[in-house]
């Protein structure tokens, strides 16, 4: 059985429409997939009516990624399996939503400050009708060839500390974990491995997050290497964390693929293992 529990649509930074994203599943033959989309769940009703068309079957999971401060970081949590009809839940993401807009209109000042004007209006156009994140406005410096990526987009405009960075105020750990679990979800720490931060920083991250009450964290996910995804699993079984996988898939790349390279290490107990889930 292919389990990805990380994915993005355009309702946040992915490229592609949920119908898009469930075709694209079921073309890598992936049976499990959560939708975390950054801060919203805008797009877990629409990928749930399209499958319900589709002969092949396919279980979605709904899913969100919330965005948390911790001491200087930005954090992502993962919550996966929530009720994405929950009207608490749903009021709170929007508080996330407004967050997210008051960050947008301050990057685009700092842009043109820097003599790059109206970049607002462009990367609400990419948005469109989902959430306004930082990728936005990297596709547009991309666009305008002021860059030649989006990783040098952030490297040079909007990474931390950069020259149109804002510091954004995002909630902090517990209070994401506990908007997840009143959404009778589970909590994930989203891609550890990729935090900026050192052995010492990671390990105060993940036994605050237990802590908190935290239930899992993402053991595999995009592009780590052996020896990485080795450290995740020893940090799992460590600190008694259920094991997640993912592909933090956007668009497609030679670099992330839906359901690819996600198998779980045998001795780690699997996020999913309550969802009802018989692996093949």
């Amino acid at each position: 059985m292919k389990i990805d529990l990380h994915s993005h649509t355009h309702y946040s930074d992915g490229h592609l429409s949920p119908k898009e994203l469930i075709d694209r599943a079921h073309n890598m033959q992936v049976d499990v997939l959560s939708i975390t989309d950054h801060d919203t769940v805008a797009a877990i009703d629409e990928a749930i009516s399209y499958q319900e068309t589709q002969k092949r079957t396919l279980r979605v999971i709904p899913g969100v990624e919330i965005s948390t401060r911790w001491h200087g970081f930005e954090i992502h949590i993962l919550g996966l399996n929530v009720d994405h009809q929950n009207e608490t839940f749903l009021e709170r993401l929007s508080e996330q939503t407004e967050r997210r807009n008051i960050r947008g209109a301050a990057i685009a000042d700092k842009l043109a400050k820097v003599g790059i004007e109206g970049t607002l209006d462009e990367a609400k156009a990419l948005a469109g009708k989902g959430q306004l994140t930082r990728a936005h406005f990297a596709r547009v410096l991309v666009k305008r060839r002021l860059v030649k990526d989006n990783q040098q987009a952030f490297k040079k405009y909007l990474g931390k500390d950069k020259k149109a960075y804002f510091k954004p105020q995002w909630i902090d750990i517990p209070e994401a974990v506990k908007w997840i679990h009143e959404a009778n979800g589970q909590a994930v720490i989203a891609h550890p491995g990729h935090y900026d931060m050192t052995a010492k920083w990671l390990r105060r991250l993940i036994s605050e997050f237990k802590l908190y009450g935290g239930d899992g964290m993402e053991v595999i996910h995009t592009s780590l290497s052996p020896d990485r995804k080795r450290q995740m699993a020893i940090y799992a079984k460590e600190y008694d964390l259920l094991a997640s996988a993912g592909s933090d898939f956007h668009f497609p790349s030679r670099w992330t693929e839906l359901g690819r390279s996600l198998t779980l290490p045998d001795e780690l107990t699997p996020v999913w293992q309550g969802w009802g889930l018989v692996e093949s």
